[in-house]
């Protein structure tokens, strides 16, 4: 048995490009869609929100002459991108889900609304909030805390390239030692950089902690939410 009914899954763009310098790696989302099927058969309800970072990064297009808003507009699609493509990886396993987006794009997918959101959690679809908030210089960081307090979730979930929070880069030391718990208000005084201020800050109050893990090693995210493996708890 698992302490969470409902749980926001953050993933970075970053991760659905496996070892490709940018774009997707289907065979890394199938994997990955394989990670959320085994949570979702423990009967938790799921919902995510995906980054842009592998098509767009909208703060790398701006400091090149992209104007900020447009940036940030062109990185929310990389998003639908994203969740489409993870929504397709879902459903070739039997896993029905659902593509909601903060911008209009009813062709592809629905409209955010928050009722909407919650009765296909309660029947038990798994649904993906693209375009994060819909507003310019606003993080999928931030859209994720955002999201998880509309939803009422247990917990984010936060799949990066780092299986938690460490003492120091781990991808630069080798000494560097995982924080197996640490406070919300530790992360922004220290200025760690596993989620942005904003994020941290509205999920702080809203009480919902933040379980940091990496979605490379195999069962990493179902090992997270049984209490055992790598992974680091922000509450």
């Amino acid at each position: 048995m698992t302490k969470y009914k409902r749980i926001l899954l953050k993933l970075s763009g970053e991760v659905l490009m496996g070892k490709k310098s940018f774009g997707l790696d289907n065979i890394v989302v199938e994997k990955i869609a394989l990670q959320i099927k085994q949570v979702f058969k423990l009967n938790i309800e799921i919902c995510m929100v995906v980054g842009g970072g592998n098509i767009f990064r909208g703060i790398s297009a701006a400091s090149k002459g992209v104007d900020r808003s447009t940036a940030d507009y062109m990185g929310m699609l990389a998003t639908l991108i994203n969740a489409l493509s993870l929504q397709n990886a879902l459903e070739k396993i039997s896993v029905q889900t659902r593509v909601q987006s903060a911008i209009p794009v009813s062709q592809i997918a629905e409209p955010y609304i928050r009722r909407k959101a919650i009765r296909h959690l309660e029947k038990k679809r798994i649904v993906i909030f693209g375009a994060g908030t819909g507003n310019p210089f606003f993080t999928t960081d931030t859209a994720s805390a955002l999201r998880a307090t509309e939803m009422n979730c247990d917990a984010i979930f936060k799949a990066t390239k780092v299986d938690g929070v460490y003492d120091k880069d781990p991808l630069n030391f080798k000494n560097a030692k995982l924080i197996k718990k640490i406070k919300y208000d530790d992360v922004l005084n220290k200025n760690i950089k596993i989620m942005d201020a904003t994020s941290i800050t509205l999920a702080k109050e809203s009480n919902i902690p933040i379980i940091v893990t990496s979605l490379k090693k195999k069962n990493a995210l179902i090992e997270a939410i049984k209490g055992y493996g790598n992974f680091s708890i922000i509450s």
